[in-house]
């Protein structure tokens, strides 16, 4: 059996007309001639290669080798490219409607696996074993907690690499998450929000903006791409960016209001401060450095728009609401991620270690009795 190349006159301007003499032609390999099994045949090696018409002599010559040696065609299988990858798995998360913010952490994941591979020179997902991914791993350059997401969604897809059998195992679930420095939750204190307030008196938006962090506790995803259909009466209504989760604000009508009075000043009437042409990171990132900029002027120590949301929870839980509640106004998916960050502000649990710790200290007051016996 011998191997040529059946000429494409579309990709090929060789002018022979049946085949390619030159090896290294665009053009399609075929094979022709008596196979071990005493048959003529002659066909594309495409069939053998999972249907991928091959142009590489050297894979060529290796399923011909196979063939002759082991008396019958090889069966090959087609390895998976990693570009291959990527668009498998980003169109399966769209089709089970994946939040756009956890769509856009996977792509951004995937961006930076194509451009390492491509700078390591790898093509194939089975390349990647421990220390490949090792090596992906330590070209990060975010924060521990940062980090420990990213390798999150990193065993996720190749666990869903693994699933197809393109690895054999999947090698990040032995990578383990760096150690998270637990940073105590700090809501703004009554005098802190009296300066930030005043300090965004300049800007009617701006200062509506922060009421409305501080008056429902969303992200600032959420209210920057807040829509003024969400809004009714004086009710926010809106699926949360982040989780997907659905809830349900009641504001003061005054907030309300000042939402409202935002509006001729956006050029997008649909929105109260995304204009729409931008992405809404992009547009979120704008608004935390306007803000970012009051928190400069007010004098704020450790200034960020997250403390907003954390101000609305622990103000919750202070006035004696029960820490389901709370999750539930922050829209978290599990109660777990509530605890996590708010256990200590649970006015009812404090209570009772409050109550719990003046039990064990009676001892003093035992010793004075005893000695007036």
């Amino acid at each position: 059996m011998n191997l040529y190349r059946r000429h494409n006159p579309v990709i090929c301007k060789s002018k022979d007309s049946v085949a390619c003499t030159n090896k290294r032609h665009p053009c399609p390999i075929w094979v022709r001639g008596m196979a071990p099994d005493g048959h003529y045949v002659e066909k594309s090696l495409k069939s053998l290669t999972g249907g991928k018409t091959t142009r590489d002599w050297a894979v060529a010559s290796d399923i011909l080798k196979q063939w002759e040696t082991n008396g019958k065609a090889p069966k090959v299988t087609t390895r998976t490219t990693i570009g291959q990858w990527k668009d498998s798995f980003l169109a399966l998360a769209i089709s089970n409607n994946l939040s756009s913010e956890t769509l856009r952490k996977y792509r951004h994941l995937f961006k930076q696996l194509v451009a390492y591979c491509q700078d390591k020179g790898i093509r194939f997902v089975d390349e990647f074993d421990l220390e490949t991914t090792t090596g992906f791993r330590l070209s990060w350059n975010d924060g521990a907690l940062s980090t420990s997401k990213k390798l999150e969604r990193l065993r996720g897809i190749m666990k869903f690499a693994t699933e197809r059998e393109w690895l054999t195992k999947n090698p990040a679930l032995s990578l383990k998450p760096p150690k998270i420095k637990a940073n105590p939750t700090l809501p703004f204190t009554t005098a802190e929000m009296g300066k930030i307030m005043e300090a965004a008196q300049s800007d009617p938006r701006v200062h509506t903006f922060i009421a409305v962090m501080r008056s429902s506790g969303l992200r600032i995803s959420d209210v920057t791409k807040l829509a003024v259909s969400s809004l009714d009466d004086n009710r926010l209504s809106l699926y949360q960016t982040k989780t997907g989760e659905f809830i349900s604000i009641l504001l003061d009508k005054t907030i309300a209001d000042a939402l409202r009075s935002v509006v001729p000043l956006n050029r997008n009437k649909d929105y109260f401060f995304w204009t729409g042409e931008s992405t809404g990171p992009a547009a979120a990132s704008l608004w935390r450095k306007r803000i970012s900029d009051v928190f400069t002027d007010a004098k704020i120590v450790n200034g960020h728009t997250h403390r907003f949301r954390d101000t609305f929870a622990v103000a919750l839980l202070e006035n004696g609401n029960s820490i389901e509640t709370v999750s539930r106004l922050l829209g978290h998916t599990s109660i777990k991620i509530t605890e996590r960050h708010y256990n200590p502000w649970v006015k009812s649990r404090q209570v009772a270690l409050d109550a719990a710790v003046q039990g064990a200290n009676g001892w003093l007051l035992e010793l004075q009795n005893a000695k007036k016996g």
